[in-house]
């Protein structure tokens, strides 16, 4: 892209990223999106939460700066944030649910990731992003080398070295990465899985933009439905094989493989382990960050699913049927009015039955009536003496949802779908009914799960008894699939 005066100009009056920079609220508006969103890696959040969340942090910028610095509710700064003028937010409603769901747009995260670039870094590493390109441009040249003679020369060289190191490490040869090589290249490491985080939210975003010039083209579709058929199908299989397309599909199936994850996880471990690395003081998200890409990753995948529900739907012929009434009830009604605008007829055009207002008396609403509230304040607290067992306050029961969460997707790695059962199978339940609501809490709200209610399966476990006794428990439910 060109950087000429009209070019910025343009984008000074119209991207979403420069317009929250120049925002008189930019200080607000980055630092909560960038605690609540992009810090945990959360991808939606509902109304309440966001809202609720934004009125805390409202609270204390109130208590520091005066009442009057940000006098709107939590909910109203949120709406305008996600208005057509501001683009920071996009507010939609998630399928099956009433409540309004929020999410980051990929201009806001662009904006907070320049933001976090200006403060000032105490290292700064330069090699392993010059290794990094070298790399790249090797394998650029070796890939689109399309003489097999020269492809062998190079693997032959590539021989010759793993020889030579081998060869040199059997003599007693180690070369080892100091300090500094050791902070560089982890510093490369996390900047890079930020920025795939953040491309995974823009590709998201295409693929919206993608449902969304679908749908206004079967609404506004004139002719027969074999043609719009076949056009929505080849754009379909377009953006599939698009660079894009094709990217994200060998990322995935790349990231989906279990010898994969597991050799990231153990490298993670290795690597955040080593005392240079301990001295930057990493995020701890860091040693799960490959399960953010896969989370990420789901994400974006069920957002290509519903665009596919978006086609099955249209398939419907009462729906296609219904959309054309439409659409020509509408027509009708533009035409009409094109035909009046010249000539507006005189006298009432149209008449609204019930447009009368309801008047309702002053006197015929009820008086105030308080509610009664009991008075403590003459009573007496008196000290009791009585023994309390304290054990109580320590043996509470916390279910990590996370880590079923793993479970989870470890079991769909080599597998296209499990039940509940077979998961509680493999993996006991340690905390009885409360995990098995959070499994069924999982199923409903992070993977895609489908309930078979015709087959009925029982999940036992083991529980204690008051007296401290073991004793086997067993629930009865519909059968839960999980599906890939």
């Amino acid at each position: 892209m060109s950087l000429d005066y009209a070019t910025l100009e343009l984008l000074r009056q119209s991207h979403p990223a420069w317009r929250l920079l120049r925002s008189e609220h930019a200080p607000l508006v980055a630092s909560f999106l960038q605690r609540v969103f992009i810090a945990p890696n959360v991808r939606v959040m509902t109304q309440a939460d966001l809202a609720e969340a934004l009125e805390d942090e409202l609270y204390g910028l109130r208590e520091r700066l005066g009442t009057a610095a940000f006098p709107k509710s939590a909910l109203d700064y949120l709406n305008d944030w996600a208005a057509n003028d501001k683009g920071w937010l996009r507010k939609y409603y998630a399928q099956g649910s009433d409540e309004p769901h929020f999410d980051l747009m990929p201009a806001t995260e662009k904006a907070i990731a320049w933001l976090e670039t200006l403060a000032e870094r105490s290292f700064v590493g330069t090699e392993s992003r010059l290794l990094t390109l070298f790399e790249l441009l090797k394998q650029m040249s070796e890939g689109s080398e399309s003489d097999p003679q020269a492809r062998i020369a190079e693997l032959q060289r590539r021989r010759d070295e793993i020889d030579g190191e081998i060869a040199r490490v059997l003599s007693g040869d180690l070369p080892m990465l100091d300090a500094t090589g050791l902070k560089d290249r982890f510093q490369q490491f996390t900047t890079l899985a930020r920025e795939l985080l953040t491309d995974f939210r823009e590709v998201e975003h295409n693929f919206r933009g993608l449902d969304r010039r679908v749908r206004e083209r079967i609404a506004l579709w004139e002719g027969a439905k074999g043609a719009l058929l076949e056009e929505i199908m080849g754009e379909r299989d377009a953006i599939a094989d698009s660079d894009q397309g094709r990217s994200f599909r060998a990322f995935w199936d790349f990231l989906m493989s279990s010898r994969r994850q597991e050799e990231l996880t153990t490298l993670l471990e290795r690597v955040l382990a080593l005392p240079p690395v301990l001295e930057l003081r990493p995020d701890v998200r860091t040693r799960r960050v490959h399960y953010d890409w896969l989370e990420a990753g789901e994400h974006t995948q069920r957002t290509v699913a519903q665009l596919s529900q978006q086609l099955r739907r249209f398939l419907d012929d009462q729906a296609w049927l219904e959309n054309r009434r439409i659409m020509d009830i509408l027509h009708g009604i533009e035409a009409k009015a094109l035909a009046l605008r010249d000539t507006p007829p005189t006298g009432t055009v149209m008449s609204i039955a019930d447009t009368a207002a309801a008047i309702e008396l002053p006197i015929e609403r009820p008086l105030y009536t308080p509610a009664i509230r009991p008075s403590i304040a003459d009573a007496a607290l008196d000290a009791g003496d009585g023994e309390v067992d304290a054990a109580v306050l320590f043996s509470q029961v916390v279910v990590d949802r996370a880590q079923l969460a793993r479970h989870i997707r470890h079991a769909l790695q080599d597998r296209s779908q499990i039940t509940l059962r077979e998961l509680c199978e493999t993996r006991p339940l340690q905390h009885g009914l409360a995990e098995l609501v959070a499994y069924l809490q999982l199923a409903d709200d992070t993977f895609k799960a489908v309930i078979d209610e015709g087959v009925t399966e029982s999940i036992v476990w083991t529980g204690m008894t008051p007296d401290g006794h073991p004793h086997a428990r067993q629930a009865r439910l519909p059968r839960v699939i999980f599906v890939r």
